[in-house]
C-alpha cells in the first residue's frame, strides 16, 4: 500500500507512527532515504520503523516556542554551573511527545503532550489535562492528578 508523504498525513504524530506498521517495505525504504539520504542500514523492519518514527518526532518537536527554549537553556546553564538541577515545579507538564496513559472504567486512555503546550486525546486537541479528565469521567478532576502527575488533593 503506497502511503502519502508524512507531511500530508494526519496532524497527530501518534497516528502517523501507528500507521507505519501498514507501510510496505519499499515505502519504508523510500521514507528512510528521504530522511537519512541513504539506504536503510539493515533489513530489520522494526528497527527501520522505530528510527523513522524517532526522526519524525525530532523534526516535529524541534518546532518549539521561544519560551520553552529559554527555560531549557536556563536549566542547561544551571546544570553546567552547579552540576545539579532543581526539581521541576509541581504541576509542570511533561515534555512534548510524552504519552500519558490512564486506565479508567476498564478503558485505556492515551494523551499526547504537544509541543505548543496543548494535549491530544481521541484525535482532538485540548488546552488542559483537566478538560480531558472531565471528558473521560464526566466530572471535574484535576488533570495532573487524574493522570498521576501529582497526588490528588495537592496543589
Amino acid at each position: 500500500m503506497t502511503q502519502q508523504h508524512p507531511a500530508a498525513a494526519p496532524a497527530s504524530m501518534a497516528t502517523r507512527i501507528a500507521r507505519l506498521t501498514d507501510w510496505s517495505w519499499p515505502d519504508l525504504s523510500k521514507e528512510w532515504r528521504r530522511l537519512f539520504s541513504t539506504d536503510p542500514l539493515v533489513i530489520n523492519r522494526r528497527f527501520v520503523e522505530k528510527r523513522i518514527a524517532y526522526r519524525w518526532q525530532e523534526i516535529e518537536f524541534a518546532k518549539t516556542n521561544p519560551g520553552l527554549l529559554a527555560r531549557n537553556q536556563h536549566r542547561i546553564d544551571e546544570l553546567v554551573a552547579t552540576g545539579q538541577l532543581k526539581r521541576q515545579p509541581v504541576g509542570a507538564i511533561p515534555i512534548a511527545g510524552t504519552e500519558l496513559v490512564r486506565i479508567y472504567a476498564g478503558i485505556e486512555h492515551r494523551v499526547l503532550v504537544l509541543s505548543d503546550g496543548e494535549f491530544e486525546y481521541a484525535a482532538k486537541r485540548y488546552p488542559s489535562l483537566s478538560m480531558i479528565a472531565r471528558a473521560i469521567t464526566g466530572t471535574r478532576w484535576s488533570g495532573p492528578a487524574f493522570f498521576g502527575l501529582r497526588k490528588a488533593g495537592c496543589r
